[in-house]
């Protein structure tokens, strides 16, 4: 799943016609300036993080003129906060309310259900897990028919019965259908919500903060969101994984997955690790470590992806800096293609590990076209001074023996590079 950034999700909102503050974001204390306008009026500054709470961790803070902002954006910029360093901050008009609500949508996965549900609450601003506990006759809960799409009517009804005047109840009826057909299945979101939804004095509703996860499978699809966070991560992205994730987001064919998972790998011990497939990855990782090699990354490529995409996944991998082998763990018979890594290998290792003697590279292909696959890698690879072992689908179920090979081939590497 994709998180996207607060002013991501607002640029949505905007975009189908739900208001939201004006607002800015810079990337430095240099471009505070161009917000000048809002700032003077009174503004809050929010550093752009994939989680909830910013308030709470003072990653959102509230000013009164240019030096208060410049100073705020400065601090900002420079902390990190539950792991996550902010390169972008929002700086907004702050907006006077008499009342904070929420409205979200999400997908109800309870095998009673599978179906999107829209839930809306009278009280926001907090955790919704919290207004349940306290106060859940605040809340209501709508599923959604997806093939038949919003029952206006009767949410009407069931917003009535929870006292809202006619005139709210069409406007929250009004963002609820946008933010349900516009934004939720326009965009394959996995969940939208808005929260708090402010309620100013003069009536109107605006979108004060929002929550926006969109199906990564769906991205091709929509090519004007920028994936600034990669799935699934706790922290900030690093160089590397940026770099794949770039080339990820404008290529749907298959997988190219990368996540470092250490950044301290020039003090030696790591190894390049390359799975193809899920669960038989995982095996080979799990073998790999119970024989006390550390694993710099996890990549996966599978799912018939093209040459050029596991290229530049085993290029990412051998630019890791200190790593002391590499090891391609496809301990699966793969449907797709293998040729296509056979390319992919044989261009990228040329590349990286031509003046790197000993260097242990061990890779384990199985599957369709196999033979050509490994007639590619042997003749691409064969008047390199690289230490190559191959493997094909007799090995698949060997993982216990192919990860001792690997640990064999990386102390020969040690004392290679010992006696140089």
């Amino acid at each position: 799943m994709v998180k996207l950034l607060e002013y991501q999700g607002k640029e949505i909102l905007r975009k189908v016609g739900i208001p939201t503050p004006r607002g800015t974001v810079v990337k430095s204390v240099d471009e505070v300036e161009k917000a000048l306008d809002i700032i003077s009026k009174g503004a809050v500054i929010k550093a752009q993080l994939p989680f909830t709470g910013r308030f709470k961790v003072g990653a959102i803070k509230f000013t009164n003129n240019i030096g208060e902002a410049k100073d705020v954006v400065k601090e900002l910029l420079s902390k990190q906060f539950r792991g996550f360093k902010p390169n972008k901050v929002l700086i907004e008009e702050r907006i006077s309310v008499k009342k904070e609500l929420y409205i979200g949508i999400i997908i109800n996965d309870s095998y009673k259900v599978r179906s999107p549900t829209i839930i809306f609450s009278l009280k926001g601003g907090v955790d919704l897990e919290e207004i349940a506990k306290t106060n859940p006759e605040l809340i209501l809960k709508i599923n959604v028919d997806y093939l038949d799409g919003l029952d206006k009517n009767h949410v009407s009804k069931e917003l009535e019965k929870m006292g809202l005047d006619s005139e709210l109840r069409e406007k929250v009826l009004n963002l609820m259908e946008k933010l349900y057909s516009n934004v939720f299945v326009a965009y394959d979101a996995r969940s939208a919500e808005i929260n708090p939804l402010g309620l100013t004095d003069n009536g109107d509703i605006i979108a004060l903060d929002c929550r926006i996860v969109i199906d990564d499978h769906s991205l091709y699809r929509h090519p004007d969101i920028k994936i600034e966070i990669p799935k699934d991560l706790n922290r900030s992205p690093t160089e590397l994984e940026e770099r794949i994730w770039s080339w990820e987001d404008k290529d749907p064919r298959g997988t190219g997955y990368f996540i470092q998972l250490a950044t301290d790998t020039e003090k030696g011990g790591y190894i390049g690790f390359h799975g193809i497939g899920g669960g038989g990855a995982m095996l080979g990782a799990d073998a790999l470590i119970k024989r006390g090699l550390k694993l710099a990354d996890y990549a996966d490529t599978s799912g018939d992806p093209p040459a050029s995409k596991v290229y530049r996944v085993i290029k990412t991998i051998l630019s890791i800096p200190g790593i002391e082998g590499y090891i391609l763990m496809g301990a699966v018979m793969a449907s797709q293609e293998q040729w296509h890594h056979a390319h992919a290998i044989v261009k990228a290792i040329r590349e990286m590990l031509s003046d790197k003697p000993g260097f242990p590279v061990l890779i384990l292909i199985a599957g369709n076209k196999e033979k050509e696959t490994h007639e590619i890698i042997r003749k691409g690879l064969k008047d390199l001074p690289i230490n190559l072992e191959l493997y094909g689908r007799e090995y698949i179920y060997k993982t216990d023996f192919i990860a001792e090979r690997m640990k064999d081939m990386v102390m020969k590497y040690r004392e290679v590079r010992k006696n140089e």
